[in-house]
């Protein structure tokens, strides 16, 4: 036990030894590099962090830009980094590190690929990925009539009847439940590998940017709205049953619930992944501070520190990833549930009536 402990240590030590990369700023000329750079770590990049020794440790993405001369003429351009884009002279990078165009104009829509947008193909590709494998197995009838084979189908069963049983037919009436299966279980794996990938060394979280969550949570109100019934729309905009005069104090409180709620799953993935990412690069980042204040010695003294500590804030990271991923599917869930509801207006006016004559009488 002892010795797996302190395998570990040495891991975590190697890891944020390794990352130390991420830890500073990029290169300015003329200006001295911060010691640590917290928000420029977690922030979107033009560029894919790999191993050091590769390329110096960035893969830099394609930049696309949909964009306006100073003549009023749209163009689509396309460059391999940022550093073509602004070696075709087309472009030129202002004192904030903007992209704008060199003579003029403005750029429309940024089609850039960037690391978050990375990352999120890559958790949701793998969920899908992982999915067709295990429909591929069924259908030859391992799982269905035969026990699954291999720890992934079973993990990947478990997971599949979780997310079909306790999520979607809990919370969405019973025979429409089934057709948001595959949606919201994409929607428990993408995110959870998206969770998941922030803990890798050179990784960034995807969902610890706003418009990563915003996307997604968008999509599940988009689906929300589209599965609404009569009944779900009448409750927004007439209340059955309700006197006149309330309706007008109900109904922007309805309309205006339906875009918090979408708005409030975005807000929460987004702080939780952030404040963990933050969190674990500001324990790791003491290592550097206090070995420059007060030299090497220092700062392998507060690595021990530091590391013991980021080593039980991954496990906590690897539960919270997961835990986020369920909460963010479960209240699309719940979402949906409602919007597809099929209410029962006669047994509301039965009980409208009953109320109203006995405190008549």
């Amino acid at each position: 036990m002892i010795q797996t402990l302190r395998r570990v240590f040495l891991t975590l030590l190697f890891l944020s030894v390794s990352t130390s990369n991420t830890f500073a700023a990029d290169d300015a000329e003329g200006a001295q590099e911060p010691v640590i750079d917290v928000m420029g770590t977690v922030a979107d990049h033009d560029y894919f962090k790999v191993p050091k020794f590769i390329n110096g440790g960035k893969l830099y993405l394609p930049r696309i830009f949909y964009w306006e001369t100073a003549e009023g003429e749209a163009q689509l351009s396309a460059y391999a980094s940022t550093k073509k884009a602004l070696a075709s002279d087309e472009f030129i990078e202002t004192d904030e590190g903007a992209i704008v165009p060199a003579g003029g104009g403005s750029i429309k829509v940024d089609l850039s690929i960037t690391s978050h947008l990375v990352y999120f193909w890559l958790g949701m590709g793998l969920a899908v990925i992982l999915t067709i494998m295990a429909a591929s197995r069924y259908k030859k009838g391992i799982g269905r009539d035969v026990e699954p084979k291999g720890a992934m189908q079973n993990i990947f069963e478990v997971l599949f009847v979780f997310i079909r049983d306790d999520v979607a037919r809990d919370n969405i009436d019973a025979h429409k439940a089934d057709r948001y299966v595959p949606f919201l279980f994409t929607m428990f794996m993408g995110i959870s590998f998206m969770n998941l990938f922030g803990l890798l060394p050179w990784a960034a979280t995807a969902t610890a940017d706003l418009t990563v969550t915003a996307t997604l949570a968008l999509v599940t109100f988009v689906i929300t709205q589209f599965s609404g019934t009569k009944d779900h729309w009448a409750h927004v905009f007439w209340f059955p049953g309700v006197p006149g005069w309330v309706r007008f104090i109900l109904t922007p409180v309805e309309i205006l619930g339906l875009f918090t709620k979408p708005f409030a799953l975005a807000i929460r993935l987004f702080a939780n992944m952030l404040s963990g990412k933050i969190m674990i690069i500001a324990i790791l980042g003491l290592v550097f501070i206090f070995a420059d204040l007060f030299g090497a010695g220092a700062g392998f003294g507060v690595g021990i520190f530091s590391v013991s500590l980021t080593v039980v804030l991954y496990a906590l990271k690897v539960f919270v990833g997961l835990l986020q991923a369920y909460i963010f599917t479960l209240l699309s869930a719940v979402f949906i549930g409602m919007a597809a509801e099929d209410h029962h207006h006669d047994e509301e006016g039965y009980h409208t009536e009953h109320i109203a004559e006995e405190v008549s009488a």
